[in-house]
């Protein structure tokens, strides 16, 4: 027995939403286990494809088009006619039990599909939670040239300069990037509370720019400055690095630091204020 043309439509309908859904649910299951870049291409086009297919035969062929006039004269119906209508309203009921139903496919479909747009946020790595506002440096760890040799006050000279990072397995130049300077005695003003963060001269400074990240490496040993070469920011080293000049409006966070009974400059802690860029929304 041959089926009726909105029978058809609707079971097209249904088909397509419902390939979406199981196309939508496949990838969710391969993402999860592992990711198939290939395969998932195909499933989400799979999904893509039905939802398109779905909406599109929806709207062409079950809902209403063209224009329609109803003469307004006679006001009331024929009898033939209000018979009819009712006993159109009475099919209805099942057609929109039929129109529920693949309202709540689309909806289950668009779903699937939109969960899908989340995936990609699994792939971005973990959680960085406080690693932003911390930095390798911690208690007792040693500054250590880029080859890892440990740095002794005597090593440097008068207005000498190293790049120095803790020591240790999970040495980086990334954060922990900190630059060493021996300075002349009785130049340095240092701040309150910070009397004892200087060792025979030598101060640290965190290397990472406070305006935009650059490296600040260059070292005006005459002025006591410490350039920025990106946007040409000045700190003053004897000063607690604090900006005199450039775009830069945050003093470099300095690294505490002291000596161990090797004789070798060790770090106090890590550092007190979180290093780069200070518009990350910091007080």
């Amino acid at each position: 027995m041959s089926r009726d043309p909105v029978d058809r439509l609707e079971l097209s309908v249904g088909a397509a939403f419902v390939t979406t859904i199981v196309a939508g649910a496949a990838l969710a299951v391969v993402y999860w286990r592992g990711g198939q870049t290939q395969l998932e291409g195909i499933l989400l086009a799979v999904a893509l494809a039905g939802l398109s297919v779905g909406i599109g035969l929806w709207a062409k062929h079950a809902m209403p088009g063209g224009e329609a006039v109803e003469e307004r004269e006679p006001l009331r119906s024929s009898d033939e006619d209000r018979a009819e209508a009712i006993s159109g309203f009475e099919e209805g009921e099942v057609v929109l039990g039929r129109r529920t139903m693949l309202l709540r496919l689309l909806g289950l479909g668009t779903a699937t599909v939109g969960a899908a747009l989340l995936f990609p946020v699994r792939s971005l790595g973990p959680r960085p939670n406080g690693d932003l506002s911390h930095t390798r440096w911690r208690k007792g760890r040693r500054l250590v040239r880029a080859d890892g040799t440990p740095v002794r006050p005597v090593d440097l000279d008068v207005d000498g300069v190293v790049t120095v990072f803790p020591d240790g397995p999970d040495r980086s130049p990334g954060d922990s990037q900190t630059i060493l300077i021996k300075l002349p005695a009785g130049v340095n003003q240092p701040r309150p509370g910070r009397e004892d963060w200087v060792q025979s001269g030598c101060i640290a400074y965190s290397k990472i720019c406070t305006h935009a990240g650059c490296p600040v490496g260059l070292y005006e040993a005459d002025t006591h400055r410490l350039v920025c070469p990106c946007h040409q920011s000045l700190f003053d080293v004897v000063d607690g690095a604090r900006p005199s000049f450039g775009p830069a409006t945050r003093s470099l966070p300095q690294l505490p630091l002291d000596v161990d009974p090797q004789g070798y400059l060790v770090a106090r802690s890590d550092y007190t204020e979180p290093v780069g860029p200070a518009w990350w929304g910091r007080s």
